[in-house]
């Protein structure tokens, strides 16, 4: 075993690798995202950036998902099944396989006319050890190496995924919840127009339509009510599936109560896509069909293998470990393709288009996570340009119904004129929420698509 293993070694340290090994792919990416600077702190923010948003309902139902989310115990259970592979490609890569074996054999012979009846016990150990001489082992155990790498990034991929998931549902709860009360608000003032408007009918000052047409309004705005509340069951249940809680339950708070988090510097350097683990996947994937590349090449060469045996052989079990009954052999053997149609010459060939694919596929992604972050920085921009006039727009909105109102207690107009105003007021609140909604969750992609923060420097 020694011998075996002692030739093995040295054979296989001065061994060649055939095969390209692995360089990062170019990239023309511009220097920085170039979106301008937005009131933006120059602080670090750090990977669990949902901390940002001071919400302890929002950090456990992320902590939740993280340990509950089936996608995660998938993305988990694929990265120990690489580690495994791993674990055997190292294990074939720089030790023998050793076997033990015994037997016990009968015959019986006709010897000169006689029967001849004979035993033979034997117990030993077997090896086989082939030599890397191609680095065809060595570029497997780096491409299987490449993989775990590729996984280990994926699992990070589905976490910070899950993480915005949550994130984004929670905030759209919190804005049902806004618009929820903002119909409330809608509706109470409807119960207030109805009371004014039946009062004027019994006193003679108005007709019959102006309670009409309060009635209506109180109608619609409690149906919308009503909508408001069936969409937040319906986003309470797609966060209960994502976080793993099928029985959750959250009590009703204000979108406006949550804290917009600080947003990066301007001039952010692209360099800060290598970061993110969908793009540091899509590399290792790269890396791991170039070094494939090799295994291909190498398999067109001779393959020397090594094997030896040692044990015990005896005719009697009895003197099985007695002196005189060690066996043992050791050979090596060679073997290569001579003539193969092509075989193996194809399967290069598709090594090294899986290769150029693996290329595009980083390409793509290097692409797709800087127009993400191009994308989340002007969205986040101009959601809050958005915010401030929006936020004039309802206190005029308010205002202009406060006179209607007035107005029509006094008679100088007709209840439309209130009317018009209830429902400009609720459009504006409500387009007031949803863009907060809006606001949060392009924050939230825009920590996505950084790879979940930053760092200035």
């Amino acid at each position: 075993m020694r011998i075996v293993v002692l030739a093995a070694a040295l054979i296989a340290g001065g061994c060649a690798m055939i095969g390209p090994d692995y360089q990062r792919p170019a990239s023309d990416l511009p220097a920085n995202f170039g979106e301008p600077d937005a009131g933006a702190a120059t602080i670090a923010v750090a990977p669990q950036w949902w901390n940002l948003y001071d919400d302890r309902a929002l950090d456990e139902l992320v902590a939740a998902g993280l340990e509950r989310n089936a996608d995660v115990r998938l993305a988990v259970a694929r990265l120990e099944e690489a580690e495994a592979a791993l674990r055997e490609a190292h294990a074939t890569l720089y030790f023998p396989l050793v076997e033990g074996n015994g037997g016990a054999t009968r015959s019986r012979a006709i010897v000169s006319g006689s029967p001849v009846v004979a035993n033979n016990f034997t117990l030993g150990l077997s090896t086989s050890f082939e030599v890397d001489i191609w680095g065809r082992l060595r570029r497997a155990e780096r491409a299987i190496r490449n993989q775990v790498l590729a996984s280990r990034y994926g699992r990070d991929t589905v976490a910070l995924t899950l993480a915005a998931s949550i994130a984004r549902t929670y905030f759209a709860a919190l804005s049902l919840d806004s618009q929820f009360a903002a119909s409330q608000e809608i509706v109470r003032a409807a119960d207030e127009s109805l009371t004014i408007a039946r009062k004027r009918l019994d006193a003679g000052y108005s007709s019959a339509l102006d309670v009409y047409q309060a009635g209506s309004l109180r109608a619609a705005a409690a149906a919308q009510a009503k909508e408001i509340a069936r969409q937040r069951s319906a986003i309470l249940h797609q966060l209960g599936v994502l976080t793993g809680r099928l029985d959750l339950t959250l009590p009703a708070k204000e979108v406006l109560s949550l804290p917009i988090p600080p947003l990066p510097p301007a001039g952010l350097p692209s360099a800060l896509l290598e970061r993110r683990p969908d793009v540091r996947q899509a590399e290792a994937t790269l890396a791991a069909a170039t070094e494939r590349i090799g295994v291909a090449k190498a398999a067109q060469f001779p393959t020397l293998r090594l094997t030896g045996s040692a044990g015990e052989q005896s005719p009697e079990l009895s003197s099985l470990f007695s002196a005189g009954s060690r066996v043992w052999s050791i050979s090596g053997g060679i073997v290569g393709p001579i003539l193969d149609g092509g075989r193996y010459k194809a399967r290069t060939a598709q090594a090294e288009a899986q290769a150029r694919q693996a290329e595009a596929g980083y390409q793509r992604a290097v692409e797709t996570a800087f127009r993400e972050v191009a994308d989340a920085l002007s969205n986040v921009r101009l959601a809050a340009d958005s915010e401030t006039d929006l936020q004039a727009r309802v206190g005029e909105a308010r205002g202009a119904l406060r006179l209607a109102q007035l107005r029509y207690e006094r008679g100088y107009s007709a209840y439309l004129e209130v009317l018009d105003a209830q429902r400009t007021l609720n459009d504006a609140q409500l387009a007031f929420i949803r863009n907060r909604q809006a606001y949060l969750s392009y924050t939230v992609d825009l920590m996505n698509s950084l790879g979940g923060g930053w760092n200035p420097s």
